[in-house]
């Protein structure tokens, strides 16, 4: 398989990464990114709902997808790699016991913490559930435009 017809994991840990700032990545080695990058990526998986591609198929071994994405599958992942992300930041305990000691956190209890990443989180779940619903209502035409994909929605069944 050409590595132009498919999309490395790496690459989607660069866009994931572009998306987000977090200084824990810089403390831990490139060994133990990766592996934390690809449990984020393969968990935000399941989100995409109805891809139009085998998304589903990784060849983990290559750490790849069986397929190429384009810019607005990787968008949706992403946003569902922010999604675990959030997850993985409330799960973690030195997160929640709030080590900051800048004075923007001092006034800010735990729960209240806990409750702004719950809310962060929810938008990029209803963000990544919007950018579905836009993903499968159109279609590339051969000549590269788009066009809507209401007529199926429409159809008779027989």
């Amino acid at each position: 398989m050409a590595d132009e017809e498919v999309t490395s994991f790496s690459e989607m840990y660069d866009f994931f990464l572009a998306g987000i700032t977090d200084d824990m990545f810089m403390e831990l080695t490139k060994e133990d990114t990766e592996e934390l990058l690809q449990e984020i990526l393969l968990a935000a998986i399941p989100h995409f709902e109805f891809p139009k591609k085998d998304i589903f198929n990784v060849d983990l071994e290559n750490a790849r997808f069986s397929c190429l994405l384009d810019l607005e599958e990787k968008m949706i992942l992403r946003q569902y790699m922010i999604v675990e992300w959030i997850g993985y930041q409330l799960a973690s305990v030195e997160n929640i016991r709030q080590k900051y000691s800048g004075s923007d956190f001092k006034f800010t209890s735990q729960a209240s913490h806990i409750d702004k990443l719950l809310k962060l989180q929810e938008q990029y779940k209803t963000r990544g559930f919007h950018l579905q619903r836009l993903y499968r209502r159109r279609r590339k035409r051969t000549d590269g435009s788009y066009e809507s994909t209401f007529d199926l929605i429409m159809k008779e069944k027989d």
